[in-house]
């Protein structure tokens, strides 16, 4: 009998998320396993008739689903599953051994995996990773040892603190080294902060370029190579004297100064700068506000009016410091080769990992000097602490230079086994072939909804 295997994208999108479900239908394809993609995430198969598509009817994959598209032709959702609803579990469980499936692959972060966990319980699951953040995974295997739960000030609520064990390790000892739509993400920023370097060399200005990362710093950390003057990571809270005294080195020397800062960077007081306390997405994420114009603002009031004015740059700080967000640019659009090609490694191998009976179980991709980048399988429950909880992977003290607000040089060593090969001819290629192409002014944007939506099957 024929082996059937699930497949669906929850949580937020990433430029990756195409190639990985392509990677998926293609090594099914291999395997003579059918393909059956869940429309909009854990929301598809929390409903009664279960819509879906056949990503490989004949073992060949629909033509709508293209790894060099960003997005996810099954469309995502951040409906989450209840763990404490058993009930549901089974009647989801029912549905999809109604549908034949003989498993699901769930494509997301920690989120996702805390939604997976309680269906597997009674349907196998593994998870395909994704998040521009790259926050999914461990430094080293242990590392889940080092959070400590305590109580607040209040005594209501807990609150987790993470001491580091280990000063140092040794890359190929990271679980997860890139997630895909990381290197994408990363290649969006960097291109946007030298974009703003003309602009603040210019004009003799200081531009705040805020990126995002709720908790972890990679994109930060990546957006060295668009070679900001100053990088500021969550992981390390304001130094406000030192930055100030590296602003003043740097404007004096070349008039002008460009900063790449986190989203979620804290304060002295260790509280987020930007963060919004009302707010929270539905995945009870916090949503962050302006960061960047909170560090303007700061920087304002501490270096004051009369520093640009004794310089002849400007009558007022506030014309002199200018902000600029990414925002939502980083998660879209075209992803780069190398998400497109691990992205689809990933996918590829969290169809074995169906097919060898693994559940509760992600995909990993591994970085060694012997075997350079290569997937393994990972069980999600060593992701967490020894209270349950799945924290976000943080950049490590090794990896970043607090003096210079710069990466260390083993972040650098860090960053370069991602970068160094990441951009492929075909995306200067696919750049070329489209951004001026002369059927963009003839029709307009076809979206894959349409076709897709064709194809939508329910479960009776």
């Amino acid at each position: 009998m024929t082996m059937r295997v699930g497949i669906l994208t929850a949580g937020g999108d990433t430029p990756a998320l195409n190639a990985t479900i392509y990677g998926a239908v293609e090594r099914a394809s291999q395997l003579e396993i059918e393909m059956v993609g869940i429309v909009k995430g854990f929301e598809g198969i929390l409903r009664e008739d279960v819509p879906h598509v056949r990503l490989n009817p004949l073992f060949q994959s629909i033509p709508e689903l293209d790894p060099m598209r960003g997005g996810t032709l099954l469309g995502a959702s951040r409906t989450y599953i209840d763990p404490e609803q058993t009930e549901l579990m089974k009647a989801v469980s029912g549905r999809l051994e109604k549908l034949g499936l003989d498993g699901l692959i769930c494509i997301g972060g920690d989120g996702t995996i805390n939604g997976m966990q309680p269906l597997s319980e009674f349907f196998p699951c593994v998870l395909a990773p994704k998040t521009i953040d790259n926050d999914l995974g461990l430094n080293y295997i242990d590392e889940p040892n080092d959070w400590l739960q305590e109580e607040n000030g209040s005594g209501s609520d807990l609150v987790y603190t993470r001491r580091e064990s280990r000063k140092t390790f040794e890359l190929p000892e990271v679980i997860n080294y890139a997630t895909p739509g990381y290197a994408t993400s990363v290649y969006v920023v960097t291109q946007g902060l030298q974009r703003i370097r003309t602009t603040a060399e210019s004009h003799r200005r200081i531009g705040i370029v805020e990126v995002m990362g709720r908790q972890s710093g990679y994109i930060s950390l990546g957006s060295a190579y668009g070679q900001p003057d100053i990088i500021l990571i969550p992981e390390v809270p304001l130094n406000l004297e030192r930055l100030k005294q590296r602003i003043r080195e740097i404007y004096d020397l070349q008039k002008h100064v460009v900063i790449a800062v986190g989203e979620g960077l804290l304060n002295e007081d260790g509280e987020e700068l930007g963060r919004s306390l009302e707010q929270f997405d539905p995945a009870g994420n916090p949503i962050y506000g302006e960061t960047a114009e909170a560090l303007r603002q700061l920087l304002m009031r501490e270096l004051g009016d009369d520093f640009f004015r004794s310089r002849m740059r400007h009558s007022t700080a506030s014309e002199a410091i200018f902000t600029r967000r990414v925002g939502h640019t980083q998660r879209g659009g075209h992803p780069i080769r190398f998400d497109r090609f691990y992205a689809a490694q990933l996918g590829g191998k969290a169809v074995e990992m169906i097919k060898d009976g693994l559940n509760n179980h992600i995909a990993t991709l591994q970085w060694s000097e012997e075997r350079d980048f290569f997937t393994s399988a990972f069980s999600a429950n060593k992701l967490r602490d020894r209270w349950g909880i799945i924290h976000p992977r943080m950049v490590h003290h090794s990896f970043y230079d607090q003096e210079r607000f710069q990466p260390s040089l083993q972040g650098m060593e860090f960053l370069t086994r991602i970068f160094t090969n990441a951009i492929g001819q075909e995306d200067f290629e696919y750049q070329r072939s489209h951004t001026f192409a002369r059927s963009n002014l003839l029709q307009r944007y076809q979206s894959v909804n349409v076709d897709i939506q064709k194809r939508i099957e329910e479960l009776k």
